[in-house]
């Protein structure tokens, strides 16, 4: 049995304890928040201070579901602690030089930290993972993603859910649309430059909140990204896929709808076939947490290797910076190999 303990009960997290619970090979061991209540509600035993339930508990993962600028001193406690597994959300660490500082103490105490992006363990994003690998599309030439959630909106936007959104300075590539520079990366690999435009519409947040960025790779692939948080697309929840995407070859093109549904049409043909159902699933993105989440369980058996290290997430970060530089001075940004 692997014991997880896990650090921060705010909204994201009962998506977290939720997935854990659901696990045959865990058991969770504890809930810390500096909101002790909100640790308490969890049913768990509840601490306030990070160091002293993972003394009390010694779990074997820490799951760390905290905002960007509370990662380092986390990670730093759990380093201290002895913890080797560590899961931490995302965006990972408040700049890229912290996430590489951190990453680099991590790996000289044989600590291991997996970024929580979940949006790869996406059921959609696997189906699309599949397809390429099978060839389904021939030599893939563009790909193309609508981020359009519909919550930004007036004075009020986000203020019910998740309130800090309109305090962030770097909002839509920081905090949303890095799920799809992971998921271009996990599609179509690594890209060779980016060229991004960003813009801010309602007054009420404080960074961008529509814009967007395309990413030329290596292969001479092209991925878009158009995200408007005003704007919404054609679903009966628009936080499961929080858009539309299209991914085109040579031989055909597949259609991802606001329903999870996966569809592809060959080239020169009318009718689709359905690669995967439309999702049924309740919560957040297709059970993406619990995708994620289970995928680390099978991989600290020894069953698979990991995603998401935070030695290759620091690529994402890279790129996030590039996105920003370009958007600054209105040119195309080359990244590093």
């Amino acid at each position: 049995m692997i014991n997880v303990a896990c650090i921060g009960a705010g909204y994201f997290a009962q998506f977290h304890y939720d997935s854990w619970a659901r696990m045959d090979d865990v058991t969770l061991v504890g809930a810390c928040d500096l909101d002790v209540a909100r640790a308490q509600a969890t049913g768990l035993p509840a601490f306030d201070e990070l160091r002293a339930m993972l003394d009390q508990v010694q779990p074997d993962i820490l799951d760390i579901i905290l905002p960007p600028h509370a990662h380092a001193e986390a990670i730093r406690t759990a380093l201290a602690a002895g913890i080797k597994t560590l899961i931490c959300q995302k965006p990972f660490c408040a700049s890229l030089a912290q996430a590489r500082q951190i990453t680099d103490e991590a790996q000289a105490n044989g600590v291991r930290i997996i970024v929580h992006e979940n949006f790869r363990f996406q059921p959609w994003y696997r189906c699309i993972k599949q397809a390429l690998d099978d060839d389904l599309l021939g030599d893939v030439l563009q790909m193309t993603f609508r981020l359009r959630p519909g919550d930004g909106q007036g004075p009020n936007a986000y203020l019910d859910r998740q309130p800090y959104f309109q305090q962030m300075p770097k909002f839509l590539i920081h905090e949303t649309a890095v799920h799809w520079v992971d998921t271009f990366r996990f599609l179509l690999g690594n890209p060779v430059s980016v060229y991004a435009d960003l813009r801010q519409i309602n007054p009420a947040i404080a960074g961008e909140d529509a814009g967007f960025f395309i990413f030329e790779h290596a292969n001479g692939v092209r991925a878009f990204f158009d995200g408007n948080r005003h704007l919404d697309h054609a679903a009966d929840n628009h936080r499961r896929t929080m858009g539309e995407a299209l991914v085109e070859g040579t031989k055909g093109t597949l259609t991802l709808a606001g329903d999870g549904s996966v569809h592809l049409r060959k080239f020169g043909g009318i009718s689709q076939t359905e690669l995967l159902a439309p999702d049924i699933f309740d919560g957040f993105g297709g059970d993406c947490v619990h995708g994620l989440q289970s995928h680390v369980i099978s991989a600290f058996l020894g069953h698979r290797p990991f995603e998401n290290l935070a030695n290759d997430y620091l690529k994402v970060i890279e790129i996030e910076e590039a996105i920003y530089a370009s958007a600054l001075h209105g040119k195309k940004v080359t990244l590093e190999e």
